[in-house]
Protein backbone atom coordinates (compact mmCIF):
# COMPACT_ATOMS: atom_id res chain seq x y z
CA UNK A 1 0.00 0.00 0.00
CA UNK A 2 1.35 3.41 -0.94
CA UNK A 3 1.60 5.96 1.85
CA UNK A 4 0.21 9.44 1.28
CA UNK A 5 2.40 12.50 1.35
CA UNK A 6 1.86 13.09 5.05
CA UNK A 7 3.25 9.67 5.94
CA UNK A 8 1.49 6.68 7.47
CA UNK A 9 -0.90 7.25 10.32
CA UNK A 10 -1.57 4.73 13.06
CA UNK A 11 -4.93 2.97 12.89
CA UNK A 12 -7.71 4.71 14.77
CA UNK A 13 -8.45 3.04 18.10
CA UNK A 14 -11.15 0.42 17.72
CA UNK A 15 -11.30 0.66 13.91
CA UNK A 16 -10.14 -2.96 13.57
CA UNK A 17 -13.60 -4.02 14.79
CA UNK A 18 -15.24 -2.29 11.84
CA UNK A 19 -15.82 -3.30 8.25
CA UNK A 20 -16.36 -0.75 5.51
CA UNK A 21 -17.78 -0.19 2.06
CA UNK A 22 -16.15 2.23 -0.35
CA UNK A 23 -18.01 3.48 -3.44
CA UNK A 24 -15.68 5.34 -5.80
CA UNK A 25 -17.83 7.07 -8.38
CA UNK A 26 -16.92 9.41 -11.20
CA UNK A 27 -18.18 12.40 -9.24
CA UNK A 28 -18.16 11.41 -5.56
CA UNK A 29 -16.63 8.89 -3.17
CA UNK A 30 -18.77 7.45 -0.38
CA UNK A 31 -17.53 5.53 2.65
CA UNK A 32 -19.75 3.61 5.06
CA UNK A 33 -18.38 1.98 8.21
CA UNK A 34 -20.34 -0.88 9.79
CA UNK A 35 -19.87 -2.02 13.39
CA UNK A 36 -21.67 -5.34 13.06
CA UNK A 37 -25.08 -3.98 14.00
CA UNK A 38 -25.50 -0.59 12.36
CA UNK A 39 -23.77 2.18 10.43
CA UNK A 40 -21.00 3.66 12.56
CA UNK A 41 -20.07 6.42 10.11
CA UNK A 42 -20.87 7.55 6.59
CA UNK A 43 -19.28 10.32 4.59
CA UNK A 44 -19.20 11.58 1.00
CA UNK A 45 -16.50 13.66 -0.70
CA UNK A 46 -15.83 14.76 -4.28
CA UNK A 47 -13.82 12.32 -6.35
CA UNK A 48 -11.65 15.09 -7.78
CA UNK A 49 -8.51 14.34 -9.79
CA UNK A 50 -6.98 12.01 -7.18
CA UNK A 51 -9.59 9.39 -6.27
CA UNK A 52 -7.13 7.16 -4.43
CA UNK A 53 -5.72 10.02 -2.36
CA UNK A 54 -9.21 11.31 -1.55
CA UNK A 55 -10.35 7.82 -0.59
CA UNK A 56 -7.37 7.45 1.74
CA UNK A 57 -8.18 10.79 3.36
CA UNK A 58 -11.78 9.67 3.81
CA UNK A 59 -10.60 6.50 5.58
CA UNK A 60 -8.64 8.63 8.09
CA UNK A 61 -5.97 5.98 8.68
CA UNK A 62 -8.44 3.36 9.85
CA UNK A 63 -7.57 -0.34 9.60
CA UNK A 64 -10.73 -2.33 8.95
CA UNK A 65 -11.42 -6.02 9.43
CA UNK A 66 -12.49 -6.00 5.79
CA UNK A 67 -13.13 -3.33 3.17
CA UNK A 68 -15.13 -3.97 0.00
CA UNK A 69 -15.07 -1.48 -2.86
CA UNK A 70 -17.66 -0.82 -5.53
CA UNK A 71 -18.34 1.86 -8.09
CA UNK A 72 -16.64 3.24 -11.15
CA UNK A 73 -13.19 3.12 -9.50
CA UNK A 74 -13.46 -0.18 -7.63
CA UNK A 75 -10.71 -1.90 -9.62
CA UNK A 76 -8.36 1.00 -8.94
CA UNK A 77 -9.09 0.60 -5.21
CA UNK A 78 -8.10 -3.06 -5.43
CA UNK A 79 -4.95 -2.32 -7.44
CA UNK A 80 -3.82 0.26 -4.87
CA UNK A 81 -4.59 -2.17 -2.01
CA UNK A 82 -7.33 -0.05 -0.51
CA UNK A 83 -9.85 -2.88 -0.76
CA UNK A 84 -9.86 -6.56 0.17
CA UNK A 85 -12.49 -7.32 -2.46
CA UNK A 86 -14.62 -5.60 -5.09
CA UNK A 87 -18.25 -6.11 -6.07
CA UNK A 88 -20.38 -4.64 -8.84
CA UNK A 89 -22.52 -1.57 -8.29
CA UNK A 90 -25.55 -3.68 -9.19
CA UNK A 91 -24.92 -6.06 -6.29
CA UNK A 92 -23.99 -3.24 -3.91
CA UNK A 93 -27.12 -1.20 -4.62
CA UNK A 94 -29.32 -4.27 -4.30
CA UNK A 95 -27.92 -5.08 -0.85
CA UNK A 96 -27.95 -1.47 0.33
CA UNK A 97 -31.50 -0.79 -0.81
CA UNK A 98 -32.79 -4.03 0.71
CA UNK A 99 -31.21 -3.23 4.08
CA UNK A 100 -32.84 0.21 4.13
CA UNK A 101 -36.18 -1.03 2.76
CA UNK A 102 -36.83 -4.79 3.07
CA UNK A 103 -39.85 -4.36 0.78
CA UNK A 104 -37.74 -2.84 -2.01
CA UNK A 105 -38.86 -3.96 -5.46
CA UNK A 106 -37.08 -1.78 -8.02
CA UNK A 107 -33.97 0.37 -7.54
CA UNK A 108 -33.05 3.19 -9.90
CA UNK A 109 -29.56 4.61 -9.62
CA UNK A 110 -28.47 7.47 -11.86
CA UNK A 111 -24.77 8.03 -11.42
CA UNK A 112 -22.30 10.41 -12.95
CA UNK A 113 -21.35 8.07 -15.82
CA UNK A 114 -24.19 5.56 -16.07
CA UNK A 115 -27.72 4.70 -15.06
CA UNK A 116 -28.92 1.38 -13.63
CA UNK A 117 -32.28 -0.24 -12.95
CA UNK A 118 -32.30 -3.23 -10.59
CA UNK A 119 -35.10 -5.64 -9.66
CA UNK A 120 -34.47 -6.71 -6.08
CA UNK A 121 -35.63 -9.98 -4.56
CA UNK A 122 -35.48 -11.53 -1.08
CA UNK A 123 -32.27 -10.79 0.80
CA UNK A 124 -31.34 -8.07 -1.66
CA UNK A 125 -30.56 -10.58 -4.39
CA UNK A 126 -30.57 -9.12 -7.89
CA UNK A 127 -33.28 -10.72 -10.00
CA UNK A 128 -32.91 -8.61 -13.10
CA UNK A 129 -31.14 -5.44 -14.15
CA UNK A 130 -30.48 -3.10 -17.03
CA UNK A 131 -27.63 -0.64 -17.35
CA UNK A 132 -26.65 2.23 -19.64
CA UNK A 133 -22.92 2.84 -19.48
CA UNK A 134 -22.17 3.63 -23.12
CA UNK A 135 -23.70 7.07 -23.44
CA UNK A 136 -23.78 10.09 -21.14
CA UNK A 137 -27.47 10.67 -21.91
CA UNK A 138 -29.57 10.12 -18.82
CA UNK A 139 -26.65 10.43 -16.40
CA UNK A 140 -25.38 12.92 -13.88
CA UNK A 141 -22.81 14.17 -16.35
CA UNK A 142 -25.57 15.01 -18.84
CA UNK A 143 -27.42 16.97 -16.16
CA UNK A 144 -24.26 18.80 -15.17
CA UNK A 145 -23.41 19.74 -18.75
CA UNK A 146 -26.94 20.96 -19.48
CA UNK A 147 -26.98 23.04 -16.29
CA UNK A 148 -23.71 24.66 -17.34
CA UNK A 149 -25.16 25.32 -20.82
CA UNK A 150 -27.92 27.28 -19.09
CA UNK A 151 -25.40 29.13 -16.93
CA UNK A 152 -26.23 27.57 -13.58
CA UNK A 153 -24.94 25.05 -11.05
CA UNK A 154 -26.27 21.52 -11.19
CA UNK A 155 -27.99 21.84 -7.80
CA UNK A 156 -29.94 24.84 -9.18
CA UNK A 157 -31.07 22.96 -12.28
CA UNK A 158 -33.97 20.96 -10.81
CA UNK A 159 -35.55 23.87 -8.88
CA UNK A 160 -35.18 26.06 -11.99
CA UNK A 161 -37.05 23.48 -14.09
CA UNK A 162 -39.86 23.23 -11.55
CA UNK A 163 -40.49 26.95 -11.95
CA UNK A 164 -41.69 26.29 -15.51
CA UNK A 165 -45.09 25.46 -14.08
CA UNK A 166 -45.38 22.31 -16.17
CA UNK A 167 -44.89 24.12 -19.48
CA UNK A 168 -42.03 22.63 -21.39
CA UNK A 169 -39.94 22.96 -24.53
CA UNK A 170 -39.17 19.72 -26.33
CA UNK A 171 -35.47 18.88 -26.57
CA UNK A 172 -34.93 16.37 -29.36
CA UNK A 173 -31.26 15.42 -28.88
CA UNK A 174 -29.92 13.38 -25.98
CA UNK A 175 -26.32 13.39 -27.21
CA UNK A 176 -24.50 15.77 -24.89
CA UNK A 177 -22.72 17.74 -27.63
CA UNK A 178 -25.82 18.16 -29.81
CA UNK A 179 -28.06 18.83 -26.82
CA UNK A 180 -25.79 21.68 -25.69
CA UNK A 181 -26.00 23.21 -29.17
CA UNK A 182 -29.78 22.78 -29.17
CA UNK A 183 -30.08 24.45 -25.77
CA UNK A 184 -27.98 27.42 -26.93
CA UNK A 185 -30.16 27.73 -30.06
CA UNK A 186 -33.39 27.55 -28.05
CA UNK A 187 -32.26 30.30 -25.68
CA UNK A 188 -31.08 32.42 -28.62
CA UNK A 189 -34.58 32.12 -30.12
CA UNK A 190 -36.04 33.52 -26.93
CA UNK A 191 -37.35 30.34 -25.32
CA UNK A 192 -37.81 30.55 -21.57
CA UNK A 193 -34.91 28.90 -19.71
CA UNK A 194 -37.26 27.32 -17.16
CA UNK A 195 -39.16 25.55 -19.94
CA UNK A 196 -35.93 24.44 -21.61
CA UNK A 197 -34.69 23.06 -18.28
CA UNK A 198 -37.94 21.16 -17.80
CA UNK A 199 -37.68 19.81 -21.34
CA UNK A 200 -34.21 18.46 -20.58
CA UNK A 201 -35.46 16.78 -17.41
CA UNK A 202 -38.37 15.20 -19.32
CA UNK A 203 -35.95 13.91 -21.95
CA UNK A 204 -33.94 12.14 -19.23
CA UNK A 205 -37.10 10.63 -17.73
CA UNK A 206 -38.24 9.39 -21.15
CA UNK A 207 -34.88 7.75 -21.84
CA UNK A 208 -34.30 6.18 -18.44
CA UNK A 209 -38.00 5.37 -18.02
CA UNK A 210 -37.83 2.98 -20.96
CA UNK A 211 -35.08 1.06 -19.14
CA UNK A 212 -37.21 0.95 -16.01
CA UNK A 213 -40.22 -0.44 -17.87
CA UNK A 214 -38.14 -3.15 -19.53
CA UNK A 215 -36.82 -4.21 -16.13
CA UNK A 216 -40.20 -3.93 -14.43
CA UNK A 217 -41.79 -1.34 -12.17
CA UNK A 218 -42.23 -3.06 -8.81
CA UNK A 219 -43.03 -1.20 -5.61
CA UNK A 220 -41.39 -0.17 -3.36
CA UNK A 221 -39.53 1.92 -5.93
CA UNK A 222 -36.22 3.26 -4.63
CA UNK A 223 -34.47 6.22 -6.31
CA UNK A 224 -30.82 6.27 -5.22
CA UNK A 225 -27.53 7.87 -6.22
CA UNK A 226 -26.55 11.52 -6.22
CA UNK A 227 -29.02 12.48 -8.97
CA UNK A 228 -31.88 11.26 -6.73
CA UNK A 229 -31.56 14.56 -4.86
CA UNK A 230 -33.00 16.36 -7.91
CA UNK A 231 -36.61 17.19 -6.93
CA UNK A 232 -37.71 17.74 -10.51
CA UNK A 233 -36.62 14.24 -11.53
CA UNK A 234 -38.28 12.80 -8.43
CA UNK A 235 -41.58 14.34 -9.47
CA UNK A 236 -41.33 13.49 -13.17
CA UNK A 237 -40.32 9.86 -12.61
CA UNK A 238 -43.18 9.36 -10.16
CA UNK A 239 -45.67 10.83 -12.63
CA UNK A 240 -44.26 8.91 -15.61
CA UNK A 241 -44.05 5.52 -13.89
CA UNK A 242 -47.26 5.89 -11.91
CA UNK A 243 -45.72 4.92 -8.56
CA UNK A 244 -44.49 6.85 -5.53
CA UNK A 245 -40.71 7.09 -5.20
CA UNK A 246 -38.73 6.48 -2.04
CA UNK A 247 -35.53 8.52 -1.81
CA UNK A 248 -33.16 7.49 1.02
CA UNK A 249 -31.97 10.18 3.41
CA UNK A 250 -28.44 9.71 2.02
CA UNK A 251 -29.00 8.46 -1.54
CA UNK A 252 -25.31 8.78 -2.42
CA UNK A 253 -24.28 6.20 0.20
CA UNK A 254 -26.56 3.29 -0.78
CA UNK A 255 -23.85 1.57 -2.82
CA UNK A 256 -21.21 2.01 -0.11
CA UNK A 257 -23.69 0.65 2.43
CA UNK A 258 -24.25 -2.44 0.30
CA UNK A 259 -20.50 -2.93 0.00
CA UNK A 260 -20.12 -2.61 3.78
CA UNK A 261 -22.85 -5.19 4.35
CA UNK A 262 -21.12 -7.55 1.94
CA UNK A 263 -17.86 -6.96 3.80
CA UNK A 264 -19.59 -8.01 7.02
CA UNK A 265 -21.02 -11.13 5.35
CA UNK A 266 -17.62 -12.19 4.03
CA UNK A 267 -15.38 -10.96 6.86
CA UNK A 268 -14.59 -14.50 7.94
CA UNK A 269 -13.69 -15.62 4.44
CA UNK A 270 -10.14 -14.30 4.67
Amino acid sequence: MQADDSGPRPPSPGSEALVAGLDIGSRTIALVEWDGECVARSEVVDTGTDPVGNARSLMQGRAYRRLVATGYGRQLAAERELADQVISEIKAYGLGAYYLYPDAGTVLDIGGQDSKVIRVGPGGRVQRFEMNDRCAAGTGRFLENMAHALGMKVDEFGPHALEAGGRTVRVSSMCTVFAESEVVSLIARGEDSHRVALGLHRAIVDRVGSMVRRTGVVERFIFAGGVAQNRCLQQLFSESLGVPLTVPDEPQTVGALGAALYAEQTAGAG
